[in-house]
């Protein structure tokens, strides 16, 4: 049960990672045309791709690591644990937003296209703001894969 838990567990962490690299690589790419067609097409694309991958990680992941750290014996209180918990919460604040965000991206874009106008400047605004809130989530991400892969002393009681 262990090998299986594990594998679903790095599965699930892999899944978060690329799918959120994916999604930024093409939607920056995307905006990157200024075609509101193209913005579009792509971000209802990443909007499908959170909600069947991302989101199902999300609530996977919490679970598969529980029941793996229960079967190998790690308490949930051990610092490497409680470290990477209190990173996929913060993650997962700087995410929701994100996907609401890139919602109205869609919604812009297709407005947009649908019109015949280029992207207005609240597309603008809020792909900086989409964009500056994905830096800190890709990095609590690659922070907790570290401690998942190194497990660190961490004494926080």
């Amino acid at each position: 049960m262990v090998d299986f838990l594990r594998l679903a567990h790095v599965l699930g962490a892999t899944v978060l990672f690329g799918t959120g690299m994916g999604i930024a690589f093409f939607m920056a790419m995307a905006h990157s045309t200024r075609d509101a067609r193209v913005v579009a097409h792509v971000a209802a694309t990443v909007v499908i791709a959170d909600t069947l991958f991302t989101a199902t990680a999300v609530i996977l992941q919490p679970l598969t690591g529980a029941w793996l750290a229960h079967e190998i014996g790690w308490p949930l209180t051990e610092g490497w644990i409680v470290l990477s918990l209190a990173l996929y919460v913060l993650t997962g604040l700087f995410w929701l937003p994100v996907v609401a965000i890139q919602i109205r991206l869609r919604n812009l874009a297709r407005a947009a296209a649908s019109d015949g106008l280029p992207l207005p400047a609240e597309y603008f605004r809020l792909y900086r703001i989409w964009f500056a809130l994905g830096f800190p989530a890709f990095f609590c991400v690659i922070l907790i894969l570290w401690l998942m892969l190194t497990r660190p002393s961490i004494h926080l009681f």
